[in-house]
């Protein structure tokens, strides 16, 4: 984008500023929200806002479609942290969270490349719509996984435990509650 506009190091930092003010907004917002529907429209948000990437051709547009992926990466993000530490006992949480900082470098050594390898072959136009496609399908993937309506105790059963297992005399073989992946919990279980 800054040789597409010939922006210098003040006009750079003022479409950094701009996805900062979204971000921060968007963090502000979510305090008392759920993590799954902000995350979702976020995500999609993130999608329109590369898909219109290839259209900005001014730079006030590209300010406001700046301050609008700040705006949506920070509902994605802000969430995640909270979903993390919901999803595991204290004690596994640094390794669930060095987990998550791993894949999602994983992702960047994938997309950066990947972007910066379609910009230099078939310009920033096409680099767009590709990268949109790519959101696209992390959007979807993420609604299909992700049920929107899941109870907190969730229903299951340990066959791998011996019957006099302190887990199963305390809750009985077919029991529900409050499920985090742990050593008894090794496995989401499947929805009926």
């Amino acid at each position: 984008m800054k040789a597409r506009f010939g922006l210098g190091e003040t006009e750079v930092a003022l479409a950094l500023a701009a996805f900062g003010g979204g971000s921060m907004v968007a963090a502000l917002i979510l305090e008392r929200m759920p993590d799954r529907p902000p995350m979702m429209l976020g995500a999609a948000i993130l999608t329109l806002g590369t898909l219109a990437g290839a259209l900005v051709g001014e730079l006030w547009a590209l300010m406001a479609l700046w301050l609008v992926i700040g705006f949506g990466y920070s509902l994605v993000l802000t969430p995640s942290g909270r979903f993390l530490r919901r999803s595991a006992r204290p004690e596994d949480r640094p390794a669930l969270f060095a987990a998550q900082f791993a894949l999602s470098h994983a992702c960047w050594l994938i997309a950066y490349p990947l972007a910066g390898r379609f910009g230099a072959g078939f310009g920033l136009t096409a680099t767009f719509l590709v990268m949109a496609a790519l959101a696209a399908l992390g959007l979807v993937l993420g609604w299909r996984l992700w049920p929107a309506l899941e109870p907190e105790a969730l229903p299951h059963r340990h066959d791998d435990l011996p019957p006099d297992h302190p887990h199963l005399r305390e809750h009985g073989p077919e029991h529900s509650h409050t499920l985090v992946i742990d050593d008894l919990h090794r496995h989401w279980p499947l929805r009926p």
